[in-house]
């Protein structure tokens, strides 16, 4: 076999290979040690040995960046060894073939055609994409929540600079009583002048699950088009893409589907492809394309190879199953302190409008004191949360967080609640 030809088939079979059969580094656990079939305590301790945990602190700050488990580790390596090897034959050959092969499997997963997603770096890129290349005329209105992160709604008002268009903002409540609340209060500012709306699917703050379907729905009998934040749902919620019935749609997967960091995707309807300018200028020039939106120049392209090994993993793991646990564990904490004088669960007690993300504070204690204390006093990693109706810690737990470590969180809380 030609030299080339054993490099171009090498570059291909990248996306194949299984990674469970490769050896785990230091103290991790052998490999091939299989994963219990059941769903028990028994699954979720043979995950937490595929972690290697820092032993200096409980890590509940897993919503900024899930680090990536040891076997999808080992996996992105590889591809940086077999990346560095190839070098510029991978880059000029098979690099876009490849990443192709994962956007389709991606959209596979949140149920969308291939030709609707593209692989980013992440959800800033992914919907600043959308805003900055949004055909604004001057007068267009925009609605979003102040809950809303933060380079979104920067790059929002930054239009409202250069276009001149106007910005309304609504402020969400942390315990909604309905979700005709909450699509009322979107609905309250549209006017015959907005054009897009944003929403957040997860609110990144406090972990609150928005009713999409509906606040799309509304939108849309209004002439309005939808953009989604998905930062924190891929690889932590079912997510259905047409089921939700939104224009735009952006997640972060080096969040809950654990790939290496600088790894997001954008989803487009087809329908709205041509009308979005790139936030680079690439050589596609049919305009019906979304890969037109995917230009960013160089970029490390092993990172894009591993999201494949995430998704296989993610797969070992079952969606249902890690969504169950995300679940379980931020219940499992959050509902021992939500009765608790002094303290403030600031995400909703019913257990659809939440998953593995939470919000707590204390009354007498701000936010940024209370986490220098939780890691201070008590070894546990956590953020705060200081901004519109939200004034607490973000509590991320990940699957291989176990009972005993929010146990102590939890003793944390009361311990704290008592102090005056």
């Amino acid at each position: 076999m030609e030299k080339r030809q054993f490099l171009k088939r090498l570059g291909q079979a990248t996306l194949a290979t299984p990674f469970l059969t490769i050896p785990m580094d230091g103290n991790s656990q052998p490999a091939n040690l299989p994963y219990p079939s059941k769903d028990d305590e028994a699954f979720w301790e043979r995950i937490r040995m595929d972690y290697a945990l820092k032993p200096d602190y409980i890590n509940l700050e897993n919503g900024y960046y899930n680090f990536v488990p040891t076997p999808i580790l080992n996996k992105y390596m590889e591809h940086i060894r077999m990346v560095n090897y190839e070098a510029s034959h991978y880059m000029r050959t098979v690099q876009w073939d490849n990443k192709n092969k994962v956007a389709a499997r991606l959209a596979k997963l949140v149920n969308c055609s291939e030709k609707e997603l593209i692989v980013t770096r992440n959800t800033t890129e992914s919907l600043d994409m959308v805003i900055g290349g949004f055909p604004w005329k001057k007068r267009d209105e925009a609605v979003f929540a102040k809950q809303d992160y933060g380079a979104m709604r920067i790059h929002f008002h930054q239009q409202e600079k250069r276009y001149g268009i106007i910005c309304k903002e609504v402020s969400l409540p942390n315990h909604p009583v309905s979700d005709e609340e909450i699509v009322t209060l979107y609905e309250s500012k549209i006017t015959p002048k907005t054009k897009l709306l944003m929403v957040c699917h997860m609110v990144n703050i406090t972990g609150q699950i928005l009713p999409i379907r509906k606040i799309c729905d509304m939108a849309h009998s209004h002439g309005v088009e939808v953009m989604v934040d998905g930062a924190h749902c891929v690889g932590h919620i079912k997510v259905d893409i047409p089921a939700l019935n939104c224009d735009y749609y952006g997640s972060s997967l080096h969040k809950w589907l654990s790939t290496p960091l600088g790894a997001g995707l954008l989803y487009v309807s087809e329908k709205h492809i041509p009308k979005i300018w790139p936030l680079f200028a690439e050589h596609e020039k049919d305009e019906t394309k979304i890969r037109r939106l995917n230009h960013t120049g160089t970029h490390p392209v092993h990172t894009d190879l591993t999201i494949n090994d995430a998704m296989d993993y993610l797969e070992i793991i079952g969606l249902e199953r890690k969504e169950n646990r995300l679940r379980f564990i931020q219940r499992y904490w959050s509902d021992q302190l939500r009765e608790v004088e002094n303290i403030v669960v600031n995400t909703p007690v019913e257990e659809a409008r939440s998953c593995g993300i939470a919000n707590v504070g204390i009354r007498h204690i701000k936010p940024h004191e209370l986490a220098k204390i939780l890691l201070d006093e008590f070894n546990i990693w956590t953020v705060a949360i200081d901004y519109a109706n939200v004034k607490g810690c973000r509590i991320t737990p990940n699957i291989y967080t176990t009972t005993e470590e929010l146990d102590h969180f939890v003793h944390a809380m009361k311990t704290l609640a008592k102090r005056i």
